[in-house]
């Protein structure tokens, strides 16, 4: 991703996270950290961003920032590759695990996180802008 992907990242983050949408500043900053703590892809289909995830990483842990799937391509993949493209850069940074946090009422995305060897280890309570609890997440990486 770059700051010339930010206008329809940004139309993708207000549309899939009305209520606790990322501001422009905070994406800018991001992708400010670039290459150095931070990885974020955007995802493509016949030439427009359909999608983009976000890591961070440092030492030996990482942690998913984002993932946002156009509703009209959700379930197609799309989110699944990205999150697999955000495992193998964790893995190529030397991290050890890598964590995430997710709505407790979205089994969707739990669903994709179960898939690629999540396991729940807690929960923040009321962790969204609107109350709603984040499950967290952990998945230890191979050598």
């Amino acid at each position: 991703m770059t700051e010339a992907d930010l206008p329809t990242v940004m139309a993708i983050e207000r549309a899939t996270f009305p209520l606790d949408a990322w501001s422009e500043g905070m994406m800018r900053g991001e992708l400010g950290d670039q290459p150095r703590t931070r990885h974020y892809v955007v995802a493509v289909v016949d030439e427009a961003i359909i999608g983009y995830a976000g890591l961070a990483a440092a030492a030996d842990q990482a942690d998913v920032q984002t993932i946002a799937v156009l509703e009209s391509h959700q379930g197609t993949g799309v989110g699944g590759a990205m999150l697999a493209e955000l495992v193998a850069e964790a893995r190529r940074r030397g991290a050890r695990e890598i964590f995430l946090e997710v709505r407790s009422d979205n089994p969707q995305a739990r669903g994709v996180y179960e898939h690629f060897g999540f396991e729940e280890i807690g929960l923040r309570r009321r962790y969204y802008d609107d109350g709603t609890d984040a499950i967290m997440m952990r998945r230890k990486l191979d050598g």
